[in-house]
């Protein structure tokens, strides 16, 4: 093995122009340098750098997740709670005093003794237990309470009022002969008795329906009202209000009849109505209404009242009607049996107090303001229920709490916007005490919105309050997102839904307002939020830095600091683009991640230059181990800006702040170098040459070396040094450096295999196996490392086209790592000659007598099992490299044998011709070895070649001589020139022509650079042509183009000519007139393509038509391979061909 190491590399002799490259290559890692940086690397201890590289590994790993842009899924982590967000009791609602506290139990006590109306299947209709309730919230006990009640129940009861809406109707009755009715309603109160009650001393009014008559005005409560008539209409749209007084709630009842009213027309303009008539019914109503006014211009007196027809009734009991109000259609009912009535009517109706004789209405405390402090104080009780540090609870009221509620709402006369107003107030300022789910918030504010457009606008009084609910809680949710990482961290996706709600709460605030009057906000919300983002960016940053890198430590310490605060702040901006970036563009409308990234960004640059600066002068190891992962994630940040797409990086303050890194990335890479060998030795070290384990045929020192490589690689691509002159002198560095690591680690190997004895008798050593295999694994490793060292060119070139100091160096060690697994490839096949020669040697002296397998067994047993063994040991690749070097050992052993046996039997060759094609089968295995193509090639072709003509008689030979002469081609057309002939063949007289026209660029065989050339002609093979003799030209003196343009006849019958291998041969000699002629060079021509020989002339002698130019070359050792076969034959014909030809060969021998 000791012949492995005198192998010179040729990347080595590559860069020998290179001094620092040739003296790394010559010194053992670690030695020492005259480089002042080079003295910097000796700070490392150097070790198997092990440590070195689990820390490029976690540099690495780091980077593994700055690949492309990030994902929400990647980023939302955890679905556990979210951090619990501040609160604050004093932002709620005013405390209230003990006074205000026993005024709001009166309230709230006299709501439920006096309720009226119908309650809901969802409501409280046990009053004891509405009571008791009311006593838990206020905390009173038993005595107070009953004193409480008692109080209330001597108070005077209110009075109640029933305000009434009437909206539409639908489907009437057509009363009218143009197929419709002009409906109006009149409705009222009605006592019990059925007869309308009169207020005070006024009597019941009648009302005359005639045209001109007073109706719709406003008139008191308990008298009858009446709307507005609406023309030419079955389906009436009325939207009118009422508010009668009820007296007993029990006993009085709604009752509302809809009239068609009919003016008092004359006979004429009744008569001129005939063309408004519709249909059959149409026309019957249209007599009728003639008849009727016939009567009332005749008999009837001027005020009597007849022409009004009825449509229908209603008739409410005020107890039916909900606590909560109600918006129904009622079906229309008859005035009696005989009468005919048809559609329905849509009311609202509500019933309310006017009049309340409690301290709060004493004095003058709206409704509105009372539900405010009821509902606070009854939302505080029942949020005290839940879990203490929930915050997904949602108001969800208890059953007496929604009822009490909604009999205050009611009595109150509030509407369903006073309603979600409070709601929302006392929510939202409970919320910033104790914490709510914002979608309860935001189910509050969409329902203030659907009725705020539906309702008219809010006293003033109302909408400055809701204003200031709307200010407070904006304020309140800024200071939430000024540390919107704090309380809504990207990885927590309960979190993140939070936030989502808080967005959507405070958009819909901006929503409202366009619509106050006093705006609650003094600049736009949005403006507000990105201000708050921007102070929060700035006060997690400070926070951040004076935790990690302080000012006032010593820079080398501030640096380990400002790699972690990078950190921090890369994974900060993946989280603004991943989660909260589409939700603040979306929701709110401010670009949240522009706005981060260009703040952030602009920070972390000022810090790096300020202290890059402040370690330039102070290059030490450390310094610029610390520096290159600072650059490696500041390089990623502006990674992360331009992949994005629209952004450009040359805006940003990190432009350009690669220039102060380099050269501590020079250093690094230094020490990446000396590393890098280091850990290869130490691998070597403890490498047994054995494979890792089943699945791999490399041992482990190939797979540190693979990962080494790979993670250079790796490295490589995160630097991404965006300068193409300073990235072409690095990658041109880092790859002679890679290539020197690979050579070093053969090198190591080398001395590994030598140190280990030999196992005797061992035909196939498992450490050469592996030692082949862990070379090839490099050579895949080592090039897929260096073609990813490819940097950015200053012209765009081809893609994938590697630039040519990198090209030229991956070839050059691929080509020395080829020669080396070659090298390993014939050491481990040279143990296997001497079996070999063996068994070939047992093939060539088996008797005649015994079967050709079964002289070849012995051979094929040994090749099946080294060939198993070699399969089990060897990677693809390494196999195909061993069959190739055995498969031409083979050949060269029988071609060895073949030479030293002469005058053997026919079946000498007979067996190595089967011993051959076994061959050829074993080694190709059905497709799984080596190829068809490649076996039969090269020496196959001699050997097979040597075995058939061995099996040839000696003219068959001499037959085979002139038919290679045919199939020689000059590879050199031009060296030995060209000679121009013209052949036919004469039928009638049977003979060949032979014109020898000229030649041209013949070689200069004499010493005056010129020669005196003549050609000599004739026919072969000779047994073919018996009485045929060679002819000769005329010698031309001094010339390399000599022209002769001489004819020869041959007699010869054209069978001979068509015969196979029958050909003319031209040889040129140059003539000397003191010493044997000169071999210049030959020339053969097949007979069997002249003209007349294949078919006969027309005519009988025309003469062939256009020269033919031959190249003159000389014979090559495919046409000697023949004459050898011949040497050894000893018939006299053999020997005459031979004598002849080996006195031609004497002429070759001054072969220029």
């Amino acid at each position: 093995m000791s012949t492995l190491l005198d192998i010179k590399s040729s990347v080595l002799r590559q860069v020998q122009v290179c001094p620092s490259f040739r003296r790394r290559t010559e010194e053992e890692p670690g030695s020492a340098s005259t480089d002042p940086q080079e003295a910097a690397t000796e700070a490392w201890k150097p070790g198997d750098g092990v440590e070195f590289f689990a820390q490029m590994r976690l540099i690495l790993k780091k980077g593994e997740g700055r690949q492309g842009l990030p994902c929400p899924e990647v980023l939302l982590r955890s679905g556990s709670p979210a951090p619990a967000e501040p609160v604050d009791p004093s932002r709620g609602l005013r405390a209230l005093t003990q006074e205000e506290v026993e005024m709001l139990y009166e309230e709230a006590l006299y709501t439920v003794l006096h309720r009226a109306g119908t309650m809901g299947p969802d409501q409280v209709d046990d009053q004891e237990a509405l009571l008791s309730y009311l006593q838990q919230v206020f905390s009173t006990s038993p005595e107070e309470h009953a004193e409480a009640v008692e109080h209330v129940k001597k108070a005077k009861a209110p009075t109640y009022a029933l305000k009434v809406s009437v909206m539409r109707a639908k489907n009437l009755l057509a009363k009218d002969p143009n197929g419709f009715s002009d409906p109006y309603c009149m409705l009222g109160i009605l006592p019990a008795s059925g007869a309308p009650r009169e207020q005070g001393s006024h009597k019941e009014q009648r009302f005359s329906f005639r045209k001109g008559s007073k109706r719709g005005g406003p008139l008191p409560a308990k008298c009858i009202q009446v709307t507005e008539v609406k023309s030419s209409t079955l389906n009436p749209v009325w939207n009118e209000h009422f508010l009668f007084e009820i007296e007993d709630v029990s006993t009085d009842q709604l009752h509302l009849d809809i009239w068609d009213h009919d003016d008092d027309v004359s006979l004429v303009e009744a008569c001129r109505k005939l063309n408004e008539v519709i249909g059959l019914k149409g026309m019957s109503r249209y007599f009728k209404q003639i008849v009727k006014s016939a009567r009332a211009n005749g008999t009837a007196g001027p005020t009597e009242d007849h022409t009004d027809d009825f449509l229908g009734c209603l008739n409410i009991p005020v107890r039916e009607v909900p606590v909560a109000g109600e918006d129904s259609w009622f079906k229309l009912e008859p005035r009696s049996s005989a009468s005919r009535v048809q559609g329905d009517c849509q009311l609202v109706l509500k019933l309310i107090t006017t009049q309340r004789d409690t301290g709060m209405s004493q004095r003058g405390r709206s409704g509105f303001l009372s539900y405010l402090l009821l509902l606070s104080r009854l939302l505080q009780f029942e949020h005290r229920a839940e879990e203490p540090n929930s915050s997904s609870w949602r108001g969800e009221l208890s059953a007496p709490a929604a009822t009490v509620l909604c009999l205050h709402g009611a009595q109150s006369n509030l509407s369903v916007l006073q309603l979600a107003v409070l709601h929302w107030q006392v929510s939202s300022r409970h919320h910033q005490t104790r914490t709510l789910d914002y979608a309860y918030l935001l189910g509050l504010l969409e329902d203030m919105q659907a009725h705020w457009e539906e309702a008219a606008s809010l006293p003033q009084e109302q909408e400055e309050s809701l204003a200031d609910s709307f200010s407070a809680f904006s304020e309140f949710g800024l200071r939430l997102l000024r540390q919107l990482r704090d309380y809504f961290p990207a990885t927590n996706s309960t979190a993140v839904y939070r936030l989502e709600l808080l967005l959507k709460c405070l958009g819909k605030l901006q929503l409202f307002q366009p619509a106050f009057e006093i705006c609650p906000f003094e600049t736009e919300l949005n403006m507000d939020i990105a201000a708050a983002l921007k102070r929060g960016n700035r006060e997690w940053y400070d926070r951040l830095l004076n935790t990690k890198s302080p000012r006032e430590q010593p820079g080398p310490q501030r640096l380990v600091g400002l790699v972690a605060l990078a950190d921090t702040v890369y994974e900060d901006l993946q989280s603004c683009y991943g989660i909260y970036a589409s939700l603040f563009h979306s929701i709110v409308k401010v670009d949240f991640f522009t706005l981060t990234f260009r703040q952030l960004e602009r920070l972390v640059a000022e810090e790096a230059w300020v202290l890059t600066e402040e370690l330039s002068p102070k290059m030490t190891l450390e310094v610029a181990s610390g520096l290159f992962e600072l650059y490696l994630t500041l390089a990623d940040i502006q990674r992360f800006w331009s992949s994005i797409p629209g952004r450009d990086s040359r805006s940003l303050a990190l432009a350009g702040i690669h220039a102060p890194f380099l050269p501590a990335v020079k250093l690094w890479l230094q020490v990446l170098r000396d590393q890098t060998k280091w850990r290869l030795q130490g691998a070597v070290d403890v490498d047994t040459l054995e494979p890792m384990d089943a699945s791999s045929k490399h041992s482990s020192s190939a797979a540190t070396a693979s990962l080494c490589f790979s993670h250079t690689q790796e490295l490589w691509a995160r630097l991404a040094w965006p300068d193409p002159a300073q990235a072409q002198v690095l990658g041109t560095q880092l790859g002679q450096d890679l290539c020197e690591a690979a050579l070093f680690y053969t090198q190591l190997l080398r001395k590994k295999v030598d140190a280990q004895p030999g196992a005797t008798g061992e035909a196939v050593s498992e450490p050469l196996c592996v030692v082949l295999n862990n070379v090839e694994l490099l050579r895949k490793a080592a090039g897929q490392a260096l073609r990813g060292l490819a940097w950015p060119e200053r012209a765009a070139g081809l893609e994938g086209v590697l630039p040519r100091p990198l090209l030229s160096c991956t070839q050059a060690l691929d080509e020395d790592l080829q020669q080396e697994a070659h090298t390993v490839t014939a050491h481990l096949t040279s143990k296997m000659v001497g079996d070999i020669r063996k068994y070939v040697q047992h093939i060539s002296l088996s008797p005649d007598s015994i079967q050709n397998d079964e002289a070849v067994a012995p051979l094929m047993k040994y090749l099946d099992e080294k060939l198993a063994l070699l399969n089990a040991s060897l990677v693809k690749e390494n196999l195909s490299r061993v069959l190739e070097a055995l498969w031409e050992l083979l050949l060269q052993v029988i071609l060895q044998a073949l030479g030293a046996n002469r005058d053997v039997s026919a079946d000498f060759y007979g067996r190595f011709h089967f011993t051959l094609e076994a061959l050829v089968s074993v080694f190709h295995a059905e497709g799984q070895g080596l190829p068809l193509e490649s076996l039969r090639d090269g020496s196959y072709k001699r050997l097979a070649e040597e075995l058939r003509l061995h099996r040839c008689s000696t003219r068959e030979c001499i037959e085979q001589y002139y038919l290679d002469k045919l199939k020689q081609k000059s590879l050199e057309q031009n060296r030995f020139g060209r000679l121009s002939v013209r052949c036919h063949y004469e039928a009638a007289e049977q003979r060949l022509v032979v014109e020898v026209l000229h030649a041209a660029d013949l070689l200069p065989l004499d010493a005056n650079g010129l020669s005196d050339p003549f050609v000599i002609v004739e026919l072969g093979p000779p047994h073919f042509f018996p009485l045929v003799r060679s002819q000769r030209t005329q010698v031309k003196s001094r010339t390399l183009h000599p022209v002769y343009d001489e004819l020869f006849y041959f007699s010869v019958p054209a069978e001979a000519c068509r015969r196979r291998g029958a050909c003319v041969l031209f040889t040129v000699m140059d003539h000397d007139w003191l010493s044997t002629n000169d071999f210049a060079g030959e020339a053969a021509l097949g007979l069997g393509s002249i003209g007349g020989v294949a078919r006969p002339q027309v005519g009988g002698s025309a003469r062939a038509g256009q020269p033919i130019t031959l190249h003159l070359r000389r014979p090559r050792a495919q046409v000697r391979s023949a004459l050898r076969m011949l040497e050894g034959r000893a018939n006299k014909e053999a020997q005459e061909f031979v004598k002849r030809l080996k006195e031609l060969e004497k002429c070759m021998e001054a072969d220029p």
